[in-house]
């Protein structure tokens, strides 16, 4: 069994927790508000987070990405928020077994092994947490300092020159402003336009 302490699924799992926390609170007619990504609403918003645990659990499955959707085409009839419940309990299915962790796994960003790919997916959970909850200002839902830790692998994992990175340039943001606020303005959101840049 591998230590939680240094399973790299643990921040995974708990960043698309804090996104189901915050999924679970958006208002019934908050659907088309805009959010920190500039094409989406938020009803977008949640339909990429579904599909985003279907992708994270097939890619664990040995699948590619590709083979799924990034954004489903209309609300499940159950709704969004159980419908991501739902797709989370697979995430945490498909990727239960130790060894997936130095296995080779086929990324969106390429291929690599499931450690550095489940880093990468608690990165975009955490940040879509913050894209849904300034949409529908709940970011008092966010969990400032477990974010804090996810600044440092966005630093890590995205460079400041975005060539050949699908991020918007760094937007200028306060040393001692929120967690939320310093990740999202590293990966180039302007929550203060409310959009992001570029």
């Amino acid at each position: 069994m591998t230590d939680s302490a240094g399973d790299p699924r643990q921040p995974m799992f708990r960043a698309a927790d804090l996104a189901g926390r915050v999924l679970d609170a958006v208002p019934a007619d908050a659907g088309a508000r805009p959010t920190p990504c500039t094409d989406w609403t938020v009803a977008d918003l949640a339909g990429h987070l579904v599909a985003v645990t279907a992708r994270v659990a097939h890619v664990a499955r040995g699948g590619h990405p590709s083979e799924r959707p990034t954004l489903l085409e209309a609300e499940p009839a159950g709704g969004f928020a159980a419908a991501y419940r739902a797709g989370l309990a697979g995430v945490r299915e498909a990727w239960a077994d130790d060894d997936l962790l130095t296995r080779t796994v086929h990324h969106p960003a390429g291929e690599m092994p499931g450690a550095a790919g489940a880093t990468i997916y608690a990165q975009e959970f955490a940040t879509h947490a913050v894209d849904l909850a300034v949409a529908v200002g709940r970011t008092d839902l966010l969990d400032e300092e477990f974010l804090a830790g996810i600044v440092d692998v966005a630093r890590r994992v995205v460079p400041a020159d975005r060539a050949g990175f699908p991020f918007a340039p760094p937007v200028p943001v306060p040393d001692d402003a929120p967690a939320h606020a310093r990740l999202a303005g590293w990966l180039g959101r302007d929550l203060a336009a409310g959009a992001v840049q570029g």
